[in-house]
């Protein structure tokens, strides 16, 4: 198993295999980064927006985390087994660092805090005359962010995976009539140029980076003409910092064999999952 041969020991800082590992990947692989493919790409500045809870949305997601976490560890002995019930758990952790209306109705009133630091953002960059893509990979969540836009009178354009008018939509964007285009990340990960927007929001992180980019990039690419600026909103003390933690270790490791940016999108692992538990 490549977790077991290279990547746990590499990660320990086993150099001896690190260089094996180079020597047998080298003639395999031909890597072209996007500024040597296309130079004249305006540059892309990133940086993460942390967002505080809510006090009672603190207690609620704490609570569960301490329930959720005594079933995970329990079920760690067999992963094979258990894959599936541990995954379901993790997810419900992280809607819970969302919205908490996302596990449990009755948690509606209590609110979403990164919502609220959306919206701030929107108002400004609409303000200055720019265009925006809002990703989250719960189309649950982009439920509750469209309510809010429908709410503030910000028009927008909407695609996931059941949209059923999918040109139309992309049309309404690239056209300007709409300033927002709502995404979800699967949905909108292949196939579209949206240069016309230059502001990305990224709402909950994965620990596949690669699959971020894809979805960063529609803006990023052949025609546009203004610096590109990312966001990503990051939840702080819940398994979001984790994952933000567990997806630079990863990307150091692919780093350190490939010399450049990425991942090997290896599945997690027991201890990549005690580690998004803080355990």
């Amino acid at each position: 198993m490549f977790a077991e041969l290279f990547a746990k020991p590499i990660e320990r800082g086993d150099r001896e295999l690190l260089a094996t590992l180079r020597r047998r990947v080298r003639p395999l692989m031909l890597r072209r980064t996007k500024e040597e493919v296309a130079p004249e790409l305006p540059p892309k500045q990133e940086s993460v927006l942390s967002v505080e809870l809510a006090p009672r949305h603190r207690k609620i997601y704490e609570t569960h985390l301490q329930r959720e976490r005594q079933k995970i560890l329990g079920l760690l002995g067999d992963m094979q087994k258990n894959r599936f019930t541990i995954l379901r758990s993790l997810t419900l952790l992280r809607q819970l660092s969302l919205d908490p209306a996302l596990i449990d109705k009755g948690y509606d009133a209590v609110g979403s805090a990164k919502i609220d630091v959306l919206l701030e953002h929107l108002d400004e960059v609409l303000s200055e005359g720019h265009r925006a893509l809002v990703f989250s990979q719960f189309t649950g969540f982009l439920r509750r962010v469209r309510d809010r836009l429908d709410a503030s009178g910000i028009a927008y354009s909407y695609l996931d995976g059941h949209t059923r008018k999918r040109a139309q939509a992309i049309d309404a964007f690239r056209s300007g009539d709409v300033p927002v285009f709502v995404i979800s990340l699967k949905a909108g990960g292949f196939g579209l140029n949206l240069s016309e927007a230059d502001y990305c929001f990224v709402l909950d992180p994965w620990w596949n980076p690669a699959v971020e980019a894809q979805a960063v990039d529609r803006t990023h690419r052949i025609g546009q003409r203004r610096t590109v600026m990312v966001y990503r909103l990051v939840a702080s003390d819940t398994i979001e910092t984790k994952v933000m933690e567990l997806k630079a270790r990863k990307q150091r490791l692919f780093a350190s064999v490939m010399d450049e940016g990425g991942q090997f999108g290896s599945a997690l692992t027991a201890d990549d999952i005690r580690g998004l538990l803080g355990a």
